[in-house]
């Protein structure tokens, strides 16, 4: 398989294998494992088979155009640092997933963990892979989202709720620092591609935005990598079920934040200020978080601190800017994963058969799991770093970079000795989870009596203990060829030489190892007694906790600011609000438009008289509906309708029919739906109202909305005059007049700006317009008109007889809404396939002539709106199948898949193109690939009008069933914690 054919699957496979892990059945949980399963193994074999290709230094790089003009397109990118994170991103993942089969309740919805999960794989293995800065922000965020998901998996529990809400707030605000940042970043380059950024060293360190760059973006990394003060946020993930912390602890989740640093520490270290931050932070947070897992109670608690506690470690040797420091940091970002996940899954196999995770509770588990027992005391040692593991020989590294003298003082003693010191905590943190657990005497307050687990489920963590004993005692054979790769890739030809060798002599580091060796199990055995007081908490730090700060200041922001900003902005009615809005958007924009518009001579020597007399009715319709709104709201509707026609003829006379057929089917439509919703609206108290309509408040609000609307409408007014009467030399407009036909194969222009010059944008609307339409649906099911609402006698005595049996319910809601607008039902019926040929003829012609896929959209929903209003909502539905979120679907999915087309002819997304078909008896027809995106728009345009319609009209008539679209599910049973 091809390299850039490898990438793609990589990328693709898991966010397929999420949807249809997603589509199976709640029980279906051997199925959803071995689908999750297949896809991480197919994943690590792929990368595997890729290695020979980036093994010397080369990259696999795949480039599809998006928006080209903009520096964005989508980049997949693969050398030997994002090789090495796919590895272990789909290898632990297979473990990961073996490991969850077993462990998962079968009460729970297994599949839609596994869909949640292979997710979160692919958008991790989008960020390793990402070749473009903006593209890897969406990854990012995209991590965090399904983070999100898993964290809180059992959401029944208020602990992952709450664990969830705060991961995401956390690494959410470091995602929107990142977005600046990258930013900042190709501004300074002029590229968003990572390979030319890569090359740009001195100039990103040299530039004046260097120092804000560089603080966003290690506050994202900070964030993501749980680093001091953000680390608080991932023991609280605690709370997700433990194959996800083992997979978000070890090769994922957390990795990203030291990730992102290693791959851009090529072009943002070597400066002081990436010394003194990126160093101190990282050792901070490697003595909190060590310090911190000593007097943990929980076993998932002391595994999330000692993490904290290894992410500090390595972003220390990230900072220290020393090539060697970097080869060390990289090392044991490999070995930390090993050792982390699989004690992980030895805490939750303790949990699965004991019942609890509290060491207090848990001792001399040895005789009852031994085989466990022994591979999670091998993983133990390799955290703490024993001689003839893993963790050992990237530890030592780090002692010999800490060791080296510097022209600064404070910087000589304090990393060494706070390097000592946390390892000294982590030998204490080790050996309590090994003595605690499986030591001593037998647990007496279990609810259950332990045994080992099923044999494939302890399987994972056999495979990496074996990594890490094979790893520390033959390094340079098992880890060596794939370390060298990635350093390779990340330092280039000024990678240093270094030596994995197990036995260097008796150096420095080699002493500081058994300092700490020693003096954590001398600090062990010297807070037993304290230990076994069960305190909770750290002392002489208990009192900085971090999570009350954040809790704290979440109140702050949501509750107590939010509610302030409420009374002086917040209004349960429309109408200040839209004054507001209004107001601000009339500031914001009067200045800078009117001084790059320039002087506007009025002139009305070329007034037309017919013109003119269109525009006065116009504004006469207008006054006459902000008027008529408080004495009569039907009135006010028609008097609105008037208004919007004097605009549609306003554009036909500018010869912008376009526009005018848009405008006048839009008029229609809103026209209608409102009208259904007027019976909604409360009876009006006429004592009432007189008596607020003299009030001084309600004076000041109806001059302050005259004043308003004055303004905002004659500043519009005036731009769109300067704009139609300026002769800019350099305007756009040109050019789309110029290249319409030439490039877009179509003679209406406006259609060809929608659907091929600015195709993204229409992408961008459409979508937009069915978030609207859904949202809609949401928040109208299943509301109730006021029990005062409008009701005519005519449409009482049918409600009575409805409601007597007289009537059926179609006679009545047809009869009702009929009633109210004089029209036969059967006229309509006989018009809907009139109708239909209409809106297929606006929309064939649309690329030519005036139409399009949106007139055509609207036309045909119109057909369906007089079908609803003659024969009613059961008439209309029991006749005909109206999926309207299937057509919603379908015109998204066409209009994406006329885009992504474009790929298969190595065009950027959303190019068309067009040609000439010699056709029996017609000739010549043109054809344009434009007509399969307009086909989107027309299809989503009906879904989303019609989605509406029905929420509307399910409403609009007393005794009809809230709207539904397909039975409703019946709610999941809630599920618990694992047996």
């Amino acid at each position: 398989m091809a390299g850039d054919t490898i990438l793609i699957v990589l990328i693709v496979l898991p966010f397929v294998g999420s949807l249809a892990a997603g589509l199976l059945k709640a029980g279906a949980r051997t199925t959803a494992a071995l689908l999750a399963g297949t896809i991480a193994l197919v994943g690590f074999g792929l990368a595997i088979a890729s290695y020979p290709q980036i093994a010397d230094g080369q990259i696999i790089r795949y480039d599809l155009a998006w928006l080209p003009s903009l520096g964005l397109n989508i980049v997949l990118r693969l050398n030997g640092l994002s090789w090495l994170f796919t590895v272990m991103v789909t290898g632990i993942g297979f473990l990961v997933v073996l490991y969850a089969r077993y462990y998962m309740s079968p009460k729970d919805p297994v599949p839609r963990f596994f869909s949640f999960f292979l997710a979160f794989m692919g958008a991790m293995l989008g960020i390793v892979l990402s070749g473009n800065l903006i593209q890897l922000v969406i990854f990012w965020e995209l991590t965090g989202i399904f983070s999100f998901f898993l964290i809180g998996y059992w959401h029944h529990n208020s602990t992952a709720r709450d664990g969830a809400r705060m991961a995401l707030i956390v690494t959410g605000a470091g995602g929107l620092a990142l977005l600046v940042g990258m930013l900042l970043i190709g501004h300074i380059v002029g590229s968003y591609d990572l390979d030319v950024v890569l090359a740009a060293d001195d100039t990103i360190r040299d530039h004046p935005l260097y120092l804000p760059l560089l603080l966003l973006v290690l506050f994202a990394a900070f964030t993501k990598s749980a680093q001091f003060p953000f680390h608080f946020w991932l023991p609280r993930a605690m709370a997700a079920p433990t194959p996800v912390s083992a997979y978000l602890h070890s090769a994922t989740m957390v990795k990203a934040g030291v990730f992102l640093l290693v791959l851009l520490w090529p072009v943002l270290s070597g400066t002081a200020a990436w010394l003194w931050i990126v160093t101190y932070v990282g050792l901070a947070t490697l003595l909190i978080g060590a310090y911190s897992a000593i007097f943990q109670h929980d076993l998932k608690g002391l595994l999330a601190y000692s993490t904290i506690s290894h992410l500090g470690l390595i972003t220390t040797l990230i900072g220290m800017s020393s090539p060697l420091a970097l080869v060390a940091a990289i090392f044991h970002i490999v070995n930390h994963a090993t050792f982390k996940a699989s004690l992980f899954m030895a805490a939750g196999i303790i949990d699965h058969e004991t019942g609890t995770r509290d060491i207090r509770r848990l001792s001399g588990l040895f005789g009852f799991l031994p085989f466990t027992a022994t591979l999670a005391m091998v993983a133990a040692a390799a955290m703490a770093g024993v001689p003839l593991l893993n963790g050992f020989l990237s530890k030592e590294m780090f002692f010999a970079e800490t060791a080296l003298r510097n022209s600064n003082p404070f910087y000589n003693i304090s990393l060494p000795v706070v390097a000592v010191l946390a390892s000294l905590f982590a030998v204490t943190y080790s050996l309590r989870f090994i003595h605690g657990v499986f030591f001593g005497p037998p647990p007496t307050e279990l609810d259950r009596v332990p045994h080992e687990p099923p044999a494939l489920m302890r399987r994972p963590i056999e495979v990496l203990v074996l990594i890490c004993l094979l790893v520390g005692v033959i390094p340079g054979i098992t880890i060596g060829p794939y370390l060298g790769s990635a350093v390779l890739s990340v330092l280039g030809p000024d990678a240093p030489y270094y030596s994995l060798s197990v036995w260097h002599g008796f150096t420095t580091p080699l002493l500081m190892s058994f300092a700490a060796l020693l003096g954590g199990i001398v600090l062990y055995l010297a807070l037993q007694p304290y230990l076994a007081r069960g305190i909770d908490g750290a002392p002489l730090i208990r009192g900085l906790a971090a999570p009350r700060v954040f809790e704290r200041l979440l109140i702050l922001l949501s509750v107590k600011w939010a509610k302030a900003l409420e009374r002086v902005f917040g209004t349960r009615r429309l109408q200040p609000q839209l004054a507001i809005l209004i107001s601000v958007a009339v500031l914001a924009g009067a200045l800078p438009l009117m001084a790059g518009l320039g002087p506007i001579s009025l002139s009305l020597a070329d007034a037309d008289p017919a013109l003119a007399v269109v525009w006065v009715v116009g504004t006469i319709c207008a006054i006459g509906a902000a008027i008529q709104a408080k004495y009569h709201r039907l009135v006010a509707l028609m008097l609105m309708g008037g208004a919007g026609l004097a605009t549609s003829i306003t554009f036909v006379w500018f010869s912008a029919p376009d526009l005018a057929l848009t405008q006048l089917l839009v008029e229609i439509v809103t026209t209608v739906l409102i009208l259904l919703g007027l019976r909604w609206l409360p009876k009006r108290d006429e004592a009432a109202r007189i008596d607020i309509a003299r009030s001084r408040g309600a004076r000041f609000r109806r001059l302050r909305d005259v004043v308003l609307a004055v303004i905002f409408g004659t500043g519009i007014a005036l731009i769109a005059y300067a704009v139609m009467s300026h002769d800019a030399p350099d305007s756009i407009s040109r050019f789309f007049l110029d290249n319409a036909y030439a490039l877009g194969g179509g003679r209406n222009v406006v259609n060809v700006i929608l659907v091929d010059f600015r195709g993204f944008d229409t992408l961008g609307e459409i979508t937009v317009l069915a978030i609207v339409a859904l949202t809609t649906f949401a928040l109208l099911r299943r509301f109730r008109p006021a029990a005062d609402s409008i009701e005519r006698p005519e449409q009482q005595r049918i409600q009575r007889e409805f409601e007597a049996g007289r009537s059926s319910e179609a006679d009545a809601e047809g009869t009702i809404v009929s009633n109210f607008l004089f029209v036969p039902s059967v006229i309509m019926r006989w018009l809907f396939p009139v109708i239909i040929v209409l809106a297929l003829f606006l929309f064939l012609r649309g690329h030519d002539q005036p139409g399009g896929g949106f007139i055509a959209g609207i036309t045909m929903s119109i057909a369906f709106v007089l079908q609803y209003l003659g024969g009613g909502t059961r008439w209309v539905e029991e006749r005909l199948r109206i999926l309207p979120t299937y057509w919603i679907g379908a015109g998204l999915l066409i209009a994406l898949l006329t885009g992504a087309g474009a790929w298969l002819f190595g065009a950027p997304f959303l190019t068309s193109s067009f040609q000439y078909l010699d056709l029996p008896l017609l000739g010549k027809v043109p054809l344009a690939s434009a007509l399969l995106f307009d086909l989107g728009v027309f299809v989503l345009v009906v879904g989303a009008t019609v989605l509406i319609l029905i929420a509307i009209a399910h409403q609009s008539i007393r005794g009809a069933k809230p709207a539904r679209l397909r039975p409703v599910p019946v709610a999941p049973q809630k599920s618990g914690e694992p047996r």
